[in-house]
C-alpha cells in the first residue's frame, strides 16, 4: 500500500477525530436518545413478521419434465406448460381474488393495542362475511363486542346472531364461529371493510413468485405475514385456486369434445335404427335372400370405401369444427375443440401453440397495460399465427374432398358391378352396405366417447405440489439489530449535521482559517478566552497559559529582538467589544514585566475602557493635551505595575476627531518615543470611526483584533475589499478570546485546527488577579 495514501487516510481519520470528539456529549445523548427510540419502536410500534414459503413442480418439456408415455396414451388432452407462463398465472388479480374471498380478507378483524393494530386472525372468537363485497363501502374500523353465553356480535349498541345473514349499518354480513380461534383476544376487536379488488392487488405486490433458475421448472412462493397461520393460508388458497383453475380449463376442453361425439353417436343411433327397421321389412316381405360370392366380394370393398367415406366427412366436420373456432377467436375466447380423427400433427401442434399464446395474453392483459411491448408482440403473434391456422385447414379440406371424390368415383365402378346381382339382392346387399357403414362409424365414436371420458379420470397432473406453505419458526422482521444499527447512524448523522450546520451557519468568525482565506496579514498570536468574573478593574492575567500565550505573541512580532526599532505599537478592532483594550493592556503588562519601559496610550476618546481599567478615567489626559489644558508630563500616570505607566483619554471625551488634526500628535509621539521603550495605543474601532486611521501613521505595527465567535465573516471580508487594511501600517491580527470547541474544557480549540492545548507551569505559580478579553 501507498505509504502516502496510508498517511492520508491516518490524518483524515484524526481530522474527523478532532473535529467531532469535543462534542462527544451531545453524540451520546442522541446515541442514547436513538436507543431509546429504537427500542420503544420495536416495542410499541412493530408487529413481528414471519416468513411463509411453498414451492410447485411444473412440467415443462423444454426443462425435462415430462409425463410418462402411458399417461400420454391414455390423456389425449394433456398440455404442455412453460414455468414462465405459469408464473404470470400465478401472479394474476383472477386468482388473489379468489383468495380473497375464499379467507374474507376483505373484512380482517384487528385487536387495538395502544400505540398498533395487532391481526385477530386467529384470536377472534368470530368471521364476517359480506353478501356483495365488491360494492361494499369501505370503513377503516368498526368497534364490536362479542357475548360468549348468548353467541350473539354487538354493533353500535345493536345484537346480531351468528349463522344468519343480517342487514347492517355496513352492509349484509354473515357472522361466524371462527374455526381457526388458537387463543383469546386481549384488547378490544374492530374489523375494516376494504375493496376485495385493493386486497387483491396489495397481495400481488406482497407474494414474491419466482424461479429458481433459467434451466428450474420449480416455482417458490414467498409471502411475509404478521400471522404465520394466515401466511400459510394465503399460499395455501393460492395453490388451490391455481391448479383448480387448471381443472376447470382442462374439463371444458372435455367436455367439449364428449358433447360432439355425443351428439355424433345420437345421430348415427338414429340412422342405424331406420337401417335396421328397411332391412326387417325387406326380409319379412321378399323373403331370405343369400349373397353370391361376387356380392361378398363386393360388399367387402364398398364397405371398405364407405369407411373410408366416413371418416373423410367426420374429419371435415371436425375441421369445420375447428375453422368455426379459429374464425370466431376475433370475438370470443373459448377452449379449443378436439382434433377427434385428423391426424395432421401440424394442426394440432398449430392450434395448440394458438391456444396457449390466447390464455397467456388473456392473463398478461388482466396485469399489464394495453400498450405495453410484450402484450403488442404477443398480440401480433396470435394476428399471425391465425391465418397460418385456417391455411392448414383448408389444405386439408381440399385434400380430403379430393379423397372423397376419389372414394365416390370408385364407389360409382362398384355400383355398375351391382348392375349384375339380381335385384333383390342388390337392394338387400344396398341396406346391408349401409349398415355396416354406420356400424363402424358407431364403433369408432364409442372408441373415443370412452378415451374422452377416461381423460376425466385422476391422471398425473401437469403441477405437482412439492411443499405446502410452511411459516418460519421465529420471525423475520423487524430485525432488531437492523434498527439498532439505523438508530446508531441517525444518531451520528444527527449529531455531525448539528455541529457541521451550527459551525458552517454561524456568521461569526470560528476559525483561523476563515481569517486567513479572507487576508494575507500574519496572524501573530491566537489568545484563549478569559473569563470575566464581574471587577472592572485590571490586575494582570491569572492563567499562566495567557501569561504564555503574550510572551509568544511578543516574540512572533519580534519584540525580543535587539535591533527591533517599532515601538510604537498601534491595537484596534473592526467593531467594539472585540477584546482590544484587553490585548493591549495584557500586552502592556507583558512588555513591562520583561524590564522595559513601556506606555499604555487610550487613544479611545469615545469610550476610554483602558482609562476605566486602570481606574484613570477621571483624571486630565489626551484630550487636555491636546486642548493645551495639559503638558505631556502632568498627563503621563504611573500604573500598579513596574515599568508601565499609562497615558489616559482625559475628563471631556468626546468627538474629538478633528483635534487629532492639530498637528500636537506628531510631537506628544515625539516625546513619548523617546521616554519609553515601548509605546501601546489603544485606539477606536475602524469601522465605526477614522481616528485609527489618522494614528497609523504614527505607529509601526497595527494590530487588529478579531473575536471568535464575536466578529462578523462579512466585516472581515469587507475590510479586504475596501482596501482598508491597506491604510494602515504593518497590519498584524490577532485572534482574541478563542474558545474551546465542543463541550471538552481546554483540549480541542479553533485555531490552527482541532488538536490538544497542553499547559506547562510552576505548579507554585500564583495568579494575582483576573484578566478581562471582552
Amino acid at each position: 500500500m501507498d505509504k502516502n495514501k496510508t498517511n492520508s487516510e491516518d490524518n483524515l481519520a484524526v481530522a474527523l477525530l478532532y473535529k467531532f470528539l469535543p462534542f462527544w456529549p451531545l453524540f451520546l445523548v442522541l446515541l442514547l436518545l436513538g436507543m431509546a427510540g429504537a427500542w420503544a419502536y420495536i416495542k410499541y410500534y412493530t408487529i413481528p413478521s414471519y416468513a411463509v414459503t411453498a414451492s410447485l413442480l411444473i412440467k415443462d418439456e423444454e426443462k425435462g419434465v415430462n409425463a410418462s408415455k402411458i399417461m400420454e396414451s391414455i390423456d389425449a388432452f394433456s398440455t404442455n406448460k412453460t414455468v414462465e407462463n405459469e408464473l404470470n398465472v400465478l401472479r394474476s388479480s383472477a386468482l388473489m381474488s379468489q383468495v380473497v374471498h375464499k379467507l374474507k380478507l376483505y373484512a380482517p378483524i384487528y385487536e387495538e393495542d395502544r400505540f398498533k393494530s395487532i391481526p385477530a386472525y386467529n384470536t377472534s372468537p368470530i368471521t364476517i362475511s359480506l353478501k356483495s363485497p365488491e360494492t361494499a363501502v369501505e370503513y377503516p374500523a368498526v368497534y364490536f363486542t362479542y357475548d360468549q353465553a348468548t353467541q350473539k356480535v354487538q354493533i353500535d349498541g345493536k345484537e346480531y346472531p351468528l349463522s344468519t345473514w343480517v342487514v347492517t349499518p355496513y352492509g349484509e354480513m354473515l357472522f361466524e364461529k371462527n374455526l381457526l380461534q388458537n387463543g383469546s383476544a386481549q384488547h378490544p376487536l374492530f374489523f375494516s371493510i376494504n375493496n376485495p379488488k385493493a386486497v387483491a392487488k396489495q397481495l400481488i405486490s406482497r407474494i414474491y413468485v419466482e424461479s429458481p433458475g433459467k434451466a428450474s421448472s420449480v416455482v417458490n412462493l414467498y409471502i411475509e405475514d404478521n400471522v404465520p397461520e394466515r401466511g400459510e393460508d394465503i399460499l395455501n388458497a393460492l395453490i388451490d385456486a391455481y391448479l383448480q383453475a387448471a381443472q376447470v380449463d382442462r374439463n371444458a376442453l372435455v367436455s367439449q369434445t364428449l358433447a360432439f361425439v355425443e351428439d355424433r353417436i345420437q345421430l348415427i343411433e338414429k340412422e342405424l335404427k331406420v337401417l335396421e327397421e328397411q332391412i326387417v321389412k325387406y326380409r319379412a316381405s321378399n323373403g331370405a335372400v343369400n349373397l353370391n360370392e361376387q356380392g361378398k366380394l363386393y360388399l367387402q370393398s364398398v364397405d371398405f370405401n364407405d369407411r373410408r367415406m366416413n371418416e373423410i366427412n367426420l374429419q371435415l366436420a371436425v375441421l369445420d369444427n375447428v375453422e368455426k373456432y379459429v374464425l370466431s377467436k376475433e370475438e370470443n375466447i373459448g377452449i379449443v375443440p378436439s382434433t377427434l380423427g385428423v391426424s395432421d400433427p401440424v394442426l394440432s401442434q398449430l392450434l395448440q401453440k394458438l391456444y396457449e399464446a390466447e390464455i397467456q395474453y388473456q392473463q398478461l392483459k388482466k396485469t399489464t397495460a394495453e400498450n405495453n411491448p410484450l402484450l403488442i408482440s404477443l398480440r401480433e403473434e396470435i394476428d399471425n399465427m391465425r391465418p397460418g391456422v385456417l391455411e392448414n385447414i383448408r389444405n386439408q379440406r381440399s385434400n380430403l374432398l379430393a379423397s372423397r371424390d376419389k372414394v365416390a368415383s370408385t364407389s360409382s365402378q362398384y355400383s355398375h358391378v351391382l348392375q349384375g346381382i339380381p335385384q333383390k339382392e342388390r337392394e338387400l346387399l344396398e341396406i346391408s352396405r349401409q349398415q355396416a357403414i354406420k356400424n363402424n362409424a358407431y364403433s369408432f365414436l364409442l372408441q373415443k366417447r370412452e378415451e374422452t371420458v377416461l381423460s376425466y379420470a385422476p391422471s398425473a397432473e401437469d403441477v405437482k405440489v412439492v411443499d405446502r406453505a410452511e411459516a418460519s419458526r421465529g420471525p423475520v422482521s423487524p430485525r432488531p439489530l437492523y434498527i439498532y444499527l439505523t438508530s446508531v447512524v441517525l444518531a451520528l448523522g444527527a449529531g455531525i449535521a448539528l455541529v457541521t450546520g451550527k459551525e458552517l451557519l454561524n456568521s461569526k468568525v470560528l476559525f483561523r482559517s476563515e481569517i486567513e482565506n479572507c487576508t494575507n496579514a500574519p496572524i501573530v498570536a491566537e489568545l484563549s478566552a478569559a473569563k470575566y468574573k464581574g471587577k472592572k478593574t485590571l490586575l494582570g492575567p491569572d492563567d499562566v497559559a495567557q501569561v504564555e500565550q503574550f510572551r509568544q505573541m511578543r516574540v512572533t512580532m519580534g519584540l525580543y529582538g535587539r535591533t527591533f526599532t517599532r515601538k510604537k505599537i498601534m491595537v484596534t478592532s473592526s467593531i467594539p467589544g472585540e477584546g482590544k483594550s484587553f490585548v493591549s493592556s495584557n500586552l502592556a503588562i507583558s512588555l513591562a514585566s520583561s524590564s522595559k519601559k513601556v506606555v499604555l496610550v487610550d487613544f479611545d476618546l469615545r469610550n476610554p475602557n483602558t482609562s476605566v481599567l486602570f481606574e484613570k478615567a477621571n483624571e486630565p489626559g489626551i484630550i487636555e493635551y491636546l486642548m493645551d489644558n495639559a503638558q505631556p508630563g502632568e498627563i503621563i500616570k504611573p500604573s500598579p505595575y513596574q515599568n508601565l505607566s499609562i497615558l489616559p483619554a482625559g475628563i471631556n471625551i468626546g468627538d474629538h476627531t478633528e483635534l487629532l488634526l492639530n498637528g500636537k500628535i506628531e510631537e506628544l509621539f515625539k516625546i513619548l518615543e523617546e521616554s519609553f521603550d515601548y509605546v501601546i495605543i489603544d485606539t477606536p474601532p475602524l469601522d465605526l470611526v477614522s481616528d485609527a486611521y489618522l494614528l497609523s501613521e504614527f505607529c509601526d505595527i497595527t494590530l487588529l483584533i478579531i473575536r471568535h465567535a464575536y466578529t462578523p465573516k462579512s466585516l472581515v471580508l469587507r475590510l479586504t475589499q475596501d482596501n482598508k487594511l491597506k491604510q494602515l501600517n504593518n497590519v498584524a491580527i490577532v485572534f482574541n478570546g478563542v474558545k474551546p470547541r465542543g463541550f471538552v474544557k481546554g483540549q480541542y480549540g479553533y485555531g490552527y485546527g482541532y488538536g490538544y492545548e497542553s499547559k506547562y507551569g510552576n505548579k507554585s505559580y500564583k495568579p494575582r488577579g483576573i484578566a478581562v478579553n471582552s
